[in-house]
């Protein structure tokens, strides 16, 4: 009974510890690259995507810096070359539906660059 139970436990803490570990990767991978958008930093962001094999589009919806989606903040802090990167990895249907062409006109960033690669890149 000793051993069910210690055995039973032990499993409930390995299979803890991974969750705790995969959301702090997350937590981790999220702050690195609002870090990279803030700083501008596309080599830095390119490396870490690589290491962590994750493509942009597969975690753009997941990820908010500050309460603004990447090309947001991208634009709020005026990281053109990291946001025209993050343009070019999103496919169009996520550019399209992201609403962040639309944040961009109605928050004084139409004309950035970021912005008119979106509209370029989503046909808008």
């Amino acid at each position: 009974m000793k051993a069910i139970v210690l055995g039973t436990l032990m499993a409930a803490v390995a299979v803890t510890g991974a969750t705790f570990s995969k959301n702090a990767e997350a937590n981790e991978l999220a702050l690195s690259l609002c870090t990279y958008v803030q700083g501008d930093d596309t080599m830095r962001m390119r490396k870490k995507l690589r290491d962590s094999r994750v493509r942009v589009r597969d975690i753009y919806s997941g990820i908010q810096c500050n309460g603004q989606s990447l090309l947001q903040f991208a634009m709020a802090n005026g990281s053109q070359d990291i946001g025209e990167f993050i343009v070019g990895r999103l496919s169009v249907d996520e550019l399209k539906s992201s609403g962040d062409y639309e944040w961009a006109q109605s928050n004084g960033h139409g004309g950035s660059p970021i912005a008119a690669a979106i509209k370029e890149r989503a046909g808008l």
